[in-house]
């Protein structure tokens, strides 16, 4: 596998209604094959499903996007925190996207999935020691937060040699986006050495100086909610602070810039905008030089490259009313959709409804709560939603959940984490299904919880 010279298929992978149209058709598809074969049900009232041939055809797509702006090499590192899942990092790297990771866990997920060191890269505020010198043992790229890390590389440098690109993350400080918590750039963001603080700049420069090993520069100026333009701009500063230091070494020691991911993703339809490829034209337009062949690129998109091709899909229970409004208790609620319960103004989700079948409903809307299993009063997926009305047996899709939902269990009353299937149609148009990871026991629930060897533990004291 490579992540140069890709040939584009001559494929358009600009934004058209088709492909929403076509990823609305197969999901659709998916869900009455589910029901069917007994995927779900009474006894199984939760899944999650994947789309494989849209997960693989934006990963293609993405590729594609860079390949037509740039002849320089890229390397697409998938950010694991979006999917940590091992199939799902192994669907990737087979369609040539390398992993991002930002813990051991994530780098072992990476490693069982077959990922390349030379295809990994290393970010994280808090790496330790350890995580440092297995990074640097195995050839994984590493970007090191701040001045107090990379002291921690000089001495792992001179102890031992390696062959991982090493280089420093940087905050361009150029402001956030619509999501405060998740913006990377702001003026006092955790990540990276902040820029635009007084002596930062120089310090970068003359850390570089010091250190003809250092060879990459890494900025993360995307989230949800920050326009292309914002992101852009935040390449730009980046992209100029390297030329600076490449002037100052008097050579190009900085080969390769590593701009993150955080492309934002449409949650309100089918639609795909913005779309790699539009940003990729945005890179082109505002900082050509980055693209002119003389840099190596990384990117670290996650949620972009998932959310649309993920559904969570859940068995009405019960079909109530209270104060004269309708109420669909389901079984998706906190456990899967954490951050859309506790901030549903940040991260509303649409909500498709099919009956006992799986089947769309359609006609004789009406404005409803799809409600989750959780024993609070704020376990809500949708407040006062307009949807044809739920009845028990019915079965409501949670779309765009391919991404930090149902690979982010959130262990509320004890609830099990839910079954996730891959699916993809044969050539005769039926649809097969692929476990990703199998529903958690409750026997497993209770190992978890210490009811294992260390059940008297405290009694022994």
């Amino acid at each position: 596998m490579t992540f140069t010279g890709f040939t584009d298929s001559g494929t358009d992978y600009s934004r058209k209604d088709d492909r929403g149209t076509e990823r609305t058709a197969r999901r659709e598809r998916a869900v009455a094959a589910a029901v069917a074969q007994g995927l779900v049900g009474p006894d199984v009232p939760i899944i999650g499903l994947l789309d494989v041939a849209g997960i693989r055809a934006g990963a293609e797509a993405l590729r594609a996007a860079f390949a037509a702006v740039t002849d320089a090499p890229v390397l697409h590192a998938f950010a694991v925190k979006a999917a940590p899942l091992v199939p799902v990092l192994r669907l990737l790297h087979e369609a040539g996207i390398g992993a991002e990771v930002a813990s051991p866990g994530e780098l072992a997920l990476a490693r069982a999935a077959g990922v390349h060191a030379a295809h990994t890269v290393l970010d994280s505020p808090a790496k330790t020691p350890a995580e440092l010198r297995e990074a640097l043992a195995l050839g994984i790229a590493v970007n090191a937060d701040n001045p107090q890390e990379l002291a921690r590389i000089d001495a792992l440098v001179s102890s031992a040699p390696t062959r991982s690109p090493l280089g420093l993350r940087v905050n361009a400080q150029i402001g956030g986006g619509s999501i405060e918590a998740l913006s990377t750039a702001t003026a006092t963001s955790k990540f990276g050495v902040a820029l635009r603080d007084e002596g930062a700049r120089q310090w970068v420069i003359d850390a570089y100086l010091a250190r003809p090993w250092l060879t990459r520069l890494h900025t993360h100026s995307g989230s949800q909610g920050v326009p292309l333009e914002l992101m852009a701009q935040g390449v730009r500063a980046v992209y100029e602070l390297a030329e600076e230091i490449n002037e100052a070494v008097g050579r190009q020691q900085i080969d390769t810039i590593d701009i993150g991911g955080g492309l934002p993703v449409n949650f309100a339809s089918d639609a795909d905008d913005p779309t790699h490829e539009a940003y990729a034209r945005v890179l082109k337009e505002q900082v050509p030089g980055l693209l002119d062949g003389r840099y190596g690129l990384v990117t670290e998109f996650g949620r972009s490259l998932l959310a649309k091709h993920g559904t969570v899909l859940a068995r009405v229970e019960y079909a109530k009313s209270s104060g004269g409004r309708p109420i669909a208790v389901t079984h998706a609620g906190v456990q899967v959709a954490t951050r859309t319960v506790y901030a549903p103004a940040a991260w509303p989700l649409r909500i498709a409804a099919f009956d006992a079948k799986g089947l769309p409903k359609s006609g004789g809307e009406l404005a409803q709560d799809v409600a989750g299993p959780a024993c609070f009063a704020g376990d809500l997926l949708a407040e006062n939603r307009t949807l044809p009305p739920l009845a028990q047996g019915d079965y409501v899709a949670v779309l765009d959940t391919g991404a930090y939902y149902f690979a982010h269990h959130y262990a509320y009353n004890s609830l099990a984490r839910p079954a996730v299937h891959g699916f993809a149609e044969g050539a005769d148009g039926s649809v097969g299904f692929a476990t990703v990871r199998r529903s958690q026991t409750l026997e497993e629930i209770v190992a978890e919880a210490g009811g294992g060897a260390e059940r008297d533990a405290l009694g022994r004291l």
